[in-house]
């Protein structure tokens, strides 16, 4: 019998990072042209605690690449998370050397020694659901605003080098009024609430929890009818955000600041296609405004031509 099902979009998209002990100037430059080679676009961190990234391309070229950084000392088990798009969600292919694969600004934290336990996401429920824990998100307040878990603690971060000083502040509350603390945190793919969880232990908590997978993989695997989880999960590429089933969400990017755009700001005066929005209009001068309406139009024509204006790689151009 035929299968009558609908075919896949054709790029695949993968998350992935791993904790792990490499030597990033050995593996650069061979996955940078390996990536190439194989049409894979996106960006890879490398550093002496890891990989992370998030890369984009064919089937084929995806697993080419996914069997290399296996192969990378301590890589075997390297965390992927899967999703789909009909268009490439990336302009430009980039592999950088990183003091960190997640910056948090804590050069003595090891996730590869020691981290808390790893909750599937079908387990999740019933660990947010208990009155004792404590559920922080760990990612920024721009992330935050547009979805999270329903009773989730929003520490209101700009990055995540903030996170070690508001946890010790308010680890300090919580214990003040005789609570004993049993914390769950989550991230979009798990790697800062793992780094986050790696801190908390060495704090001398031992109650740790962090979402295996993170919200990309409860959103792909919880029905939302038992979900917990409330809007949309901001990702760093031009899909923009995500919901369940991590289907392509209704955000979008502005252009002058990067800050996720949902129905009401894209209806605000203040919003100009490409130039501004109400996050970023009061902060921004009127040349940068003239700059930013330049790339626009630029950007515009060339999207009429059939050309890509971000990401074209010139005659003579180097490495991305």
């Amino acid at each position: 019998m035929p299968d009558s099902s609908p075919p896949q979009p054709p790029i695949l998209i993968a998350a992935l990072y791993r904790f792990a002990a490499i030597d990033p100037h050995k593996a650069r430059d061979p996955l940078h042209a390996l990536c190439e080679r194989e049409g894979v676009k996106g960006t890879l961190l490398l550093a002496n605690e890891g990989i992370n990234g998030t890369i984009a391309g064919s089937d084929t070229g995806i697993a080419a690449v996914l069997k290399a950084i296996r192969a990378l000392p301590d890589c075997e088990t390297l965390s992927v998370k899967f999703s789909r798009a009909e268009e490439m969600p990336f302009h430009r292919l980039k592999v950088r050397i990183k003091r960190e694969i997640v910056t948090m600004g804590q050069p003595d934290i090891d996730p590869a020694r020691s981290v808390g336990t790893y909750v599937p996401p079908r387990e999740w429920n019933a660990l947010v659901d208990d009155p004792d824990t404590i559920l922080i998100d760990t990612r920024n307040d721009y992330e935050v605003a547009i979805g999270s878990f329903r009773g989730a603690i929003d520490p209101r971060t700009k990055s995540f080098r903030e996170f070690p000083d508001w946890f010790e502040a308010h680890r300090a509350e919580w214990e003040a009024v005789g609570r004993h603390p049993k914390i769950a945190m989550f991230c979009t793919g798990g790697i800062r609430c793992e780094k986050a969880t790696a801190f908390v232990k060495q704090q001398g908590l031992e109650e740790v929890y962090h979402l295996e997978g993170g919200i990309l993989a409860y959103l792909e695997q919880m029905e939302v009818a038992q979900s917990r989880w409330d809007g949309e999960c901001f990702v760093f590429d031009e899909r923009v955000s995500v919901g369940h089933g991590l289907e392509v969400g209704s955000h979008t990017l502005c252009r002058a600041c990067r800050m996720p755009l949902d129905e009401e700001d894209r209806a605000s005066p203040l919003f100009v296609e490409g130039v501004a929005c109400p996050a970023c209009h009061d902060a921004r001068t009127e040349d940068q405004r003239r700059s930013y309406a330049e790339r626009h139009r630029q950007s515009e024509l060339a999207k009429k031509r059939g050309v890509a204006h971000v990401g074209a790689k010139q005659p003579g151009s180097g490495r991305g």
